[in-house]
């Protein structure tokens, strides 16, 4: 059970480490992990008023209002990840205010750290598509003349859901809940008995997730974007200042949302050596991931609301949106006015008849 008991420092999807080291520390490193979980729910809660309306309006426009074509497409997705990643948060938020008292159950459990994990790690592949398929349209225009079809889109896009699939799909063989302390904790149950197979499996993921979910993504849009700026510095220096603040606030933006989430993943292995980082990662892991949680409602202003183009068909749908309102309130109002006369003069007709 000892064992078990020091596994639960959990993975940082949903992050519900140990509470029995609540009761190794002192009243004010207490006072100090609450004050530090107060900020994290401030966080969260900022990733899901401004992530939830921001993603559906991207959604509306890209799914519903638009041509679809390449761009459109890639947008919608990215929009679509993030906002059923933010839409799942109300449950995490709740664990966290009820201090890591999971009261959902264990396949609400599987199932939130899956979809967070699935829609986390697509978005993340969605950020990486868009890179490289702006480099290779602009760059390569010839190529891109040839291959960036919607439906060679649509299989990179299937690609992207499936990978991000299989990332997040260990979650559902490994979340489980846990009775302790009169709470009841959602955790990695990696094994119960052997702890080199829980030490094994654990790296493992972790280190699959900083490969392909930290590292590929970074790089990938650091060298594309990098040529990016190279190329537009040759063509006007005007376009290349705007264009290399942009794309300056872009990489800025997903190293500071996923730069500590990931040192915390690799730090929180060291609770099986030793337990130097527990007071560490206690504050740590839960900040990190709310920076984490961040990146979802950033992503469409500095993807989409960012863009002159979207700037442009934004307000023009807008102003289509407002006309069509505008055009139904006049109509309905005209008509009701004129029966409103209609009613008046049959009045008239029937008080002279009489």
């Amino acid at each position: 059970m000892e064992d078990l008991e020091a596994l639960i420092f959990e993975d940082v999807e949903n992050y519900s480490y140990t509470l029995e080291y609540y009761g190794e520390v002192d009243q004010e490193e207490t006072a100090h992990l609450t004050a530090v979980h107060s900020v994290s729910l401030v966080l969260y809660c900022v990733a899901f008023i401004l992530g939830v309306p921001g993603n559906a309006v991207v959604i509306w426009f890209t799914g519903f209002k638009w041509d679809k074509t390449v761009t459109t497409l890639w947008f919608l997705n990215l929009a679509v990840a993030d906002f059923v990643f933010v839409l799942f948060l109300p449950l995490y938020i709740t664990y966290v205010a009820m201090n890591f008292h999971w009261p959902f159950g264990v396949w609400l459990c599987k199932a939130n750290s899956f979809i967070g994990l699935l829609n986390m790690f697509a978005s993340v592949f969605f950020l990486t598509a868009i890179s490289l398929d702006r480099y290779v349209h602009l760059v390569h225009p010839i190529f891109s003349h040839r291959r960036r079809t919607l439906k060679n889109t649509l299989l990179v896009i299937g690609a992207v859901w499936l990978a991000a699939a299989l990332i997040a799909g260990p979650a559902l063989y490994f979340r489980d809940t846990l009775e302790y302390n009169n709470h009841t904790i959602c955790y990695n149950n990696f094994h119960q008995s052997d702890p080199g197979i829980v030490l094994m499996r654990h790296h493992a993921l972790i280190w699959l997730r900083f490969a392909f979910g930290y590292l590929f993504p970074l790089l990938t849009m650091s060298i594309c974007y990098s040529c990016l700026v190279l190329q537009v510095k040759r063509r006007s220096i005007l376009t290349s200042s705007r264009h290399f603040w942009t794309i300056l606030a872009v990489v800025a933006a997903f190293l500071v949302c996923w730069t500590p989430y990931h040192i915390f993943s690799i730090l929180e292995l060291s609770i099986h050596h030793n337990g130097h980082f527990h007071d560490v990662l206690q504050a740590g892991i839960p900040l990190s991931t709310g920076f984490a949680f961040l990146n979802s409602c950033l992503n469409p202003i500095l993807y989409v609301l960012i863009s002159k183009k979207f700037q442009v068909r934004f307000r023009a749908s807008v102003a289509e949106i407002l006309k069509h309102t505008l055009w139904e309130v006049s109509w309905s109002g005209t008509v009701s006015e004129q029966f409103r006369n209609s009613e008046n003069k049959n009045l008239c007709l029937l008080e002279t008849t009489q």
